[in-house]
């Protein structure tokens, strides 16, 4: 608590210094009204106050309904004086502070612009700002960073932009999901991938606002969704060449406890060509300090998943209904995969490129991308499971080394036939190798003293994986404003070649029952999965009337799904096969969904009503071996109707109101349905349930934002329920006397979950000072059958976090936030293993220059875990710190040493509490290290007159 009251009292401190009180000595206050020609008022206009010498942004608002404006308590000195709105040209005026406490400017008339001083006006009106409805557009060049920094750090000096920790971006209290640079995608749907390799010194601009959904802007019916998009404008200068980025580090580890010993090192680059139809942009890094790839899922990558791009969704309809259950993955092969950034040590590598081609009638883009990461894990993890009259303890140690490598590329072809149709063809496609290696040790004690079990384990696989999604998407819009068709095709391949060596030697203390086989394993397992998949879509969109419109859409897909696991013993002369754990089958299945609703949208407000009706059919066969004849058979029909409910409320004035109801359907993964034994961990053994119904789903949500362009003020907050029926748990059968787990998949109905979390943010002192704050909670019941009992776990939870952004000028920026969470979990037939979980986080970033084009930047993350229960108490600091300077004439160059971790105190540490079982996790993590590095800035290569030339 003490860091609370810390908090607290440099809250009302900095509260204090910067809040405006109406009679302040040494200051004024100015007020007037922005009116047009014939004195009527134009309300949203932009008013600034700017420094006279270098146009730098000192306070901004908007007119109110009556064009009226005030700035209250500024300092008494000179200001530039700037009021945009469009369609008139621009107000400028100095203002000089008056003999008494307030100036009172009058009505202010703007001008129309006319036609012929259109473009200049656009030239020359370069205000640090301008609100236009709910889009803000910021002017790059008059919020400086330091020469060579990133958009990200461009993005922190933005009033109303936030950017955390790991690079994610909000804007106006909302996340950004969409960014684009010249209105073009850039590497996919990341915006960290434009925010973390793009140079500040590139853009001109930045404008944020909420989107319409691609399916709006296609169809011509406003369905109520909003997306908060950001767009990077890039300078004339910095089209008409070449820009980039290479920096080059090396250094050590200081050999103490802990720390990792030996030469680290990185070394990465960035280059930009774009003009007005193109963009090629090259990236690239290797390095051996935990920077794994530029934020692409190396873990997906090595199961073989694959996406869409944003605004390309075929599956039209409303969302929910169908989807597979998420427990389908069946080339894990039993190892776990690691791949979380930062933890354990990791080398890495990846490059990539991606080229755009945008004109009107034509859209191409398409990117490659190849990442490789070898890591190792070195970890010890304890959990305890609890049952009627006592529990087990498992401490686990292991040894785990990872590499996952991944070939990955996209297309995308955007033909506009006509004014009144689309066509749209995509790809996407990978191709993978893994492989991994575990060791470990695991000890099972009875509740906490008694040893039962001793297990070592030497497990190893590899996998190459492929895996590719197409797509062609056709719309059409007729000229009937609303009437609108659509239909798409989809082909999606997913391949999977793997084997695995599994090897464990297995002592059971209080039990001579145990199976001989479970004592000592030596098996190979080899696996060919194949999943192949086809859809198709159709939609219709009928106007019935200028307010009313008539959705109707299908959806249909046939999937089928092989593997063909062969499971051999290895003995000291030959291998024998295992017909008890190999299986093949083969899985078809086929989905129909027809459905139907009526949406309503008039000035702001949109209500859509609607239901399908869908059944999905699966026919599988499956064996020990594929020869087997004849093949064991499922054959199972379900089908559902599924009823949506949405209401999306434009409350004008950046006020959104939104709400849902919808039902979902999870269909039980082809592992889950198949009555095979897995016994690749001997402690937790798996079947499968040939029995299993869809899971079905229950879902509420409410919420609401808020948004003052005037005064950086926003608020949000959202409201959601769930309730499951069938839902697919994996009942437990724990041997208390050898901690063999046996698990199961059966349904369970009642198991619910709600929450609610709301936060906001206001400028303390526009500009320079802004504070923001989020609390939310959680309650959840979730039921799982352990030893033929039903257990219910309820968890409950609670967080808040404040931030404070301190940026009093271009020379020192100042962030400190904080994270309170507190979690309970009660069990009802075992009280005394109630937990709470207590994980807080305290972190402050400062940025400072110095004399002669040096600066300092440091960094303190405090992270504190406790669990009461178990005695458990690891506070952790992480302190990292460097000093650079800027270098040469057209400061091109930098020079940079930086500390990492310097209280050598660097360690990954999770825990959990769930079900019936709590657990715990360390990961050794590189530790202390110290990198000089040296850093040159390719910027603004002009060609001239120069005919380009891309090719």
């Amino acid at each position: 608590m003490k860091y609370f009251f810390l908090l607290a009292g440099f809250w009302l401190l900095a509260t204090g210094l910067f809040a405006q009180s109406p009679t302040q000595p040494g200051r004024f206050s100015i007020q007037g009204r922005v009116v047009d020609t014939t004195k009527a008022p134009l309300p949203g206009s932009s008013v600034l106050l700017l420094e006279p010498s270098d146009s730098s942004l000192v306070n901004f608002t908007r007119s109110g309904e009556n064009g009226a404006f005030q700035f209250k308590n500024i300092k008494r000195k000179a200001y530039l004086l700037k009021i945009t709105y469009v369609g008139t040209l621009p107000y400028g005026q100095t203002i000089t502070p008056p003999e008494n406490n307030l100036l009172d400017l009058g009505a202010i008339p703007l001008k129309p612009i006319s036609k012929e001083l259109f473009e200049v006006v656009i030239r020359t009106a370069k205000a640090p700002l301008s609100i236009r409805g709910d889009t803000i557009e910021y002017n790059a060049t008059t919020f400086k960073v330091p020469p060579g920094s990133t958009v990200e750090d461009l993005l922190r000096r933005l009033p109303g932009v936030q950017v955390d920790a790991n690079g994610n971006i909000k804007a106006q209290g909302q996340d950004v999901k969409r960014l684009t640079v010249d209105g073009k995608t850039f590497f996919g749907s990341d915006p960290k991938m434009a925010t973390k390799n793009l140079q500040a010194e590139a853009i001109s601009k930045v404008q944020v606002f909420n989107d319409q959904s691609e399916k709006s802007k296609l169809t011509g019916v406003d369905d109520g969704s909003k997306q908060k998009t950001m767009n990077l404008e890039l300078k004339d200068e910095f089209k008409k060449g070449g820009f980039g980025k290479v920096t080059a580090s090396g250094g050590s580890a200081v050999p103490a406890p802990g720390a990792a010993k030996g030469a680290r090192g990185e070394v990465k680059a960035n280059y930009n060509k774009f003009d007005a139809k193109r963009q090629l942009s090259l990236i690239g890094l290797v390095n051996n300090t935990n920077q794994q790839g530029m934020s692409w899922d190396d873990y997906q990558d090595f199961r073989g998943s694959n996406a869409f791009n944003w605004n390309d969704d075929a599956d039209f309809g409303f969302s929910g209904g169908f989807r597979y259950w998420s427990g389908e993955d069946e080339d894990n092969l039993g190892i776990p995969i690691g791949g979380d950034r930062g933890r354990g040590f990791s080398n890495n590598a990846a490059i990539g490129a991606n080229y755009n081609y945008d004109t009107k009638k034509n859209k191409f883009s398409s990117s490659y991308y190849y990442s490789q990461t070898r890591q190792q894990l070195e970890a010890k993890r304890w959990q305890q499971n609890f049952f009627d009259g006592g529990f087990l303890q498992n401490d686990e140690q292991s040894n785990q080394i990872n590499f996952t490598g991944a070939h990955r590329v996209t297309l995308r072809y955007e033909r506009q036939i006509d004014s009144l149709q689309t066509l749209v063809f995509v790809n996407n496609s990978r191709l993978g190798v893994g492989n991994s290696s575990l060791s470990s040790l695991t000890n099972v004690l009875e509740n906490g003293i008694n040893p039962t079990s001793r297990i070592i384990v030497n497990n190893g696989n590899r996998v190459n994986s492929f895996g590719t999604a197409n797509t062609l998407l056709y719309r059409h819009k007729f000229k009937k404003k609303g009437r609108s068709f659509a239909a798409s095709a989809t082909y999606q391949l997913n391949t999977s070649d793997g084997s695995a060596d599994l090897t464990s030697d297995n002592q059971f203390f209080q039990s001579t029952t145990v199976n001989a086989f479970l004592r000592q394993i030596r098996q190979r397992q080899l696996s060919l999965t194949q999943r192949s998949q086809y859809k198709a879509n159709l939609q219709y969109i009928e106007p019935i009337s200028k307010r009313i419109f008539w959705e109707n859409f299908y959806n249909f897909s046939l999937r089928y799904d092989e593997l063909d696991r062969d499971s051999y013993n290895q003995q000291e002369s030959a291998m024998t096969r295992n017909d008890t754990l190999s299986r093949y089958y083969k899985n078809n299945y086929l989905y129909n969904r027809l459905g139907t609703g009526l949406r309503y949208s008039y000035k702001g407000l949109n209500l859509s009503v609607g239901g399908a009706y869908q059944q999905f059919a699966l026919d599988g066969r499956y064996a020990s071996d594929e020869s087997v004849v004849p093949l064991n058979r499922i054959q199972r029909t379900f089908s559902t109707f599924v009823p949506n409910v949405s209401l999306n409320y434009d409350l004008k004035n950046n006020r959104f109101l939104f709400s849902s109801y919808s039902m979902g359907v999870q269909v039980p993964s082809s592992r889950d349905l198949q009555p095979v034994i897995d016994i690749s961990n001997p402690l937790y053994i798996s079947e499968g349930n040939p029995d299993l119904l869809p899971a079905l789903s229950h879902n509420v949500n409410v919420g609401y934002n808020m948004f003052n362009p005037g005064s950086f003020v926003n608020i949000y907050g959202n409201v959601y329920y769930s309730y499951n029926i069938n839902q697919i748990v994996y009942g437990r059968n724990i041997d208390p006397t050898t901690g063999i787990t046996r698990t199961r998949p059966e349904n369970i109905t009642g198991g619910q979950n709600a929450g609610a979390y709301i936060g906001g943010g206001f400028p303390l002192k526009k500009t320079k000072a802004t504070l923001n704050m989020s609390l939310s909670g959680n309650l959840g019941r979730s039921l799982t059958p352990i030893n033929n009992v039903l257990y219910q776990t309820h968890n409950r939870s609670i967080s808040f976090g404040p931030r404070l952004e301190l940026t009093p000028g271009d020379k020192l920026t100042f962030y400190a936030n904080a994270d309170w969470n507190i979690g309970h979990t009660r069990y009802d037939l075992m009280a005394s293993q109630n937990q709470r979980i207590i994980n807080n986080t305290y972190g402050a970033t400062v940025t400072g220059k110095l004399s002669h084009e040096f600066y300092l930047t440091s960094n303190l993350n405090y992270s504190i875990y406790r669990n009461p229960t178990f005695g458990f108490d690891q506070r952790i600091p992480i302190w990292n710190a460097s000093v650079y300077k800027i270098m040469g004439k057209s400061k091109k160059a930098e020079v940079r040493l930086s500390a990492y971790d310097m209280l050598n105190r660097n360690l990954g540490i999770s825990q959990n509490a769930s079900l019936n079982f709590v657990s715990g996790e360390r990961v050794q993590t590189l530790a202390r290290y110290f990198l000089l590095s040296f850093t040159y800035n390719m910027r603004g290569v002009s060609t001239g007159n120069i005919k380009q030339r891309w090719f």
